[in-house]
């Protein structure tokens, strides 16, 4: 009798090629070592993550940490079919995190670094997790692998509190901005005003751009959003870094609009409206205000992009017409 031959070797070979390049997650023993490394480091380090989460969920600054490695491992997953299959450990890279994690969890004890706060203490030893999380990456997945997934792993850095020092210093700059462009916008609007410092003195009330006005915690969202914006929908470095730089001066405009409402509603209506819900609830909706010429400028530079594919395209297809009449 004659053998025929069956679709079962193909199809097991179709299967194979479909994860990383070249292997299913059960067979790849690479992505198991990684696997098993991560789930071994997260065990070591479950004290400080658990506080991690427990001040994630206290502090509104950091409440995006929780969706971080969420949106890390989403991200490296878009990445899985055009992973390459071959690829080698980078033991030399993977030292050098290695090293790098050690000085950041050892180096500021020895050096006497003093008494620090409960955030900076998260800050350090999530720092460490990370370092050690991608010394991980390297020596398992190898430098190939590292190279694709640099974004996914880089925005693991979110993962990590902003040190006290980090955090005073950006809301300073945006409490000091926010309120020369108030004043710049009172102005313009007509109303009599004075500046002291961040302390504005408008017709019957004072208004002090404070550190509850600072707009920071939208200011790190919409930054995070843009990255992630700009990482999945642009292909042009250039208008992917456009993008993020637009952040800061969205934050800074964005704080000045709400203040200058506010400031404006207590001048014509009176210096109760300082107490209405612009102030205390409005945040939401100047927040979404400052999405939209985000998402017109993104949207305009993908524009660009497929424009541009597109006439690439049209030459392309018109040399190969005209090398083969």
């Amino acid at each position: 009798m004659e053998k025929t031959n069956t679709p079962a070797e193909p199809i097991i070979e179709t299967r194979l090629a479909g994860a990383g390049g070249g292997a299913t997650f059960w067979s790849d023993r690479r992505l198991i070592g990684f696997a098993s490394y991560v789930a071994l480091l997260t065990l070591v380090f479950v004290v400080p993550l658990t506080a991690l989460v427990r001040h994630a969920l206290k502090e509104d600054l950091h409440s995006h940490i929780l969706l971080i490695p969420v949106v890390s491992l989403y991200l490296a997953g878009l990445k899985r079919d055009s992973l390459p299959r071959e690829r080698r450990g980078s033991t030399v890279f993977a030292v050098f995190f290695a090293l790098a994690a050690a000085a950041v969890f050892f180096v500021p004890g020895l050096a006497g670094a003093g008494e620090w706060s409960h955030n900076d203490r998260l800050s350090q030893t999530t720092a460490a997790y990370v370092l050690l999380l991608v010394a991980g990456a390297f020596q398992f997945l190898g430098a190939t692998w590292l190279r694709m997934l640099a974004f996914p792993f880089t925005f693991l850095v979110f993962m990590i509190p902003m040190p006290d020092a980090m955090i005073v210093g950006l809301e300073e700059f945006l409490m000091l901005r926010s309120a020369e462009l108030s004043y710049l916008f009172f102005q313009w609007a007509g109303t009599p005003v004075f500046r002291t410092g961040q302390v504005l003195e408008l017709p019957g009330i004072v208004l002090e751009v404070a550190q509850e006005c600072s707009g920071i915690r939208s200011t790190v969202v919409l930054f995070i959003t843009s990255l992630i914006a700009a990482y999945l929908f642009l292909s042009s470095s250039l208008h992917r870094g456009l993008l993020v730089a637009l952040v800061i001066p969205l934050g800074i405009i964005r704080n000045a609009s709400r203040v200058l409402t506010i400031g404006l509603l207590c001048v014509h209506m009176g210096p109760h409206m300082i107490d209405s819900w612009v102030h205390h609830r409005g945040g939401p909706l100047f927040f979404g205000a400052s999405l939209v010429p985000l998402f017109l400028l993104a949207t305009w530079f993908r524009y660009r992009e497929n424009k541009a594919a597109g006439a690439k395209k049209d030459g392309d297809s018109s040399l190969q017409e005209g090398q083969h009449p």
